[in-house]
C-alpha cells in the first residue's frame, strides 16, 4: 500500500527565521493514487500578527486566529495523520522549515519532520520536467488543465486538494511507463520482439532557394540579439 499526504501550510509571514508561524495545515491522504477522503485541517493561533504582505495572498487575518488552538495543542494528532507517508509538498523546505520550527516551539520530544516522513518536492520535480518555465502551482494548474477557477485567494486545504490534481497529472506519465515496462518485461518470456523492418532510404526534402534564404535571413536577426547556436553549430 502506497500512503502519500498532499500538505500545504499558509503563515503569517515567508520568513522563518523572523519569527513568523503557521496559521493553517492541510492535509489530505491519497492511498495508491487515490484520495480516501481523510483529512487533516485545522486553523492556528499564530500568536503574533500576520503580516499584511501575507494577508493579501491567503485572506487570513489576525483576528480570525485568535480563537483558533496553538500549534503544540494539535502537534499530536497532526504527526500521528503524518507519520509513515510520503508528503507531497509544492516547494517543500518552505513548509517543512516552518513545521520543523513549530515543532521545536513545543517543546516537546518531536525530532525534524523528516524523520517521521519521506518528503517530495513537486516545485523541485516540475523543475525538471519544465526547465525554463514557470512552475508555481497556478501554472502547473494551468498546464494540466486543473481547475483554479475558484482560487480567489491561497487556502491550504484548497491547495492541497489543487495540488494533488496536479500531481497525479505530471506522474501519470511516469506511471503508464513502468506500467508498460513491467509488462514488456512479462511478455519479453513468451514472445521475442519482432526486428525493425526498413522500408529504404529516409526521404530528404530540401528547402527550395527562397526558404533557404529566409532561414539564413532569420539567423543574422536571432545573431543580433546575442549568441545563436545554430549558425555556430553550421559554421562549425
Amino acid at each position: 500500500m502506497s500512503r502519500q499526504i498532499i500538505l500545504d501550510t499558509e503563515t503569517t509571514g515567508i520568513h522563518v527565521d523572523q519569527g513568523h508561524r503557521i496559521i493553517e495545515i492541510g492535509c489530505l491522504e491519497m492511498i495508491n493514487r487515490r484520495l480516501t477522503g481523510e483529512r487533516f485541517h485545522t486553523y492556528l493561533n499564530p500568536e503574533r500578527e500576520v503580516e499584511e504582505g501575507a494577508r493579501a495572498v491567503h485572506g487570513i487575518s489576525t483576528e480570525s486566529l485568535r480563537d483558533k488552538p496553538l500549534f503544540a495543542e494539535v502537534a499530536a494528532k497532526m504527526m500521528e495523520f503524518l507519520d509513515g507517508a510520503e508528503l507531497i509538498i509544492h516547494n517543500a523546505p518552505f513548509d517543512v522549515g516552518f513545521i520543523n520550527r513549530e515543532l521545536q516551539l513545543t517543546k516537546g520530544n518531536w525530532q525534524p519532520l523528516t524523520s517521521y516522513c519521506k518528503v517530495l518536492d513537486t516545485l523541485a520535480l516540475a523543475r525538471k520536467m519544465h526547465a525554463g518555465a514557470r512552475n508555481s502551482l497556478d501554472a502547473l494548474c494551468k498546464r494540466y488543465g486543473v481547475d483554479n477557477s475558484n482560487r480567489e485567494f491561497h487556502g491550504a486545504l484548497l491547495d492541497a486538494y489543487l495540488l494533488a490534481q496536479v500531481y497525479l497529472a505530471m506522474t501519470e506519465g511516469q506511471r503508464s511507463l513502468l506500467e508498460s515496462l513491467e509488462a514488456g518485461v512479462q511478455s519479453t518470456t513468451e514472445t521475442p520482439l519482432a526486428p525493425i523492418k526498413r522500408s529504404g532510404d529516409l526521404l530528404v526534402i530540401k528547402p527550395s532557394p527562397e526558404e533557404e534564404a529566409a532561414h539564413q535571413e532569420y539567423l543574422q536577426k536571432m545573431a543580433k540579439q546575442g549568441k545563436c547556436l545554430w549558425s555556430e553549430r553550421r559554421d562549425g
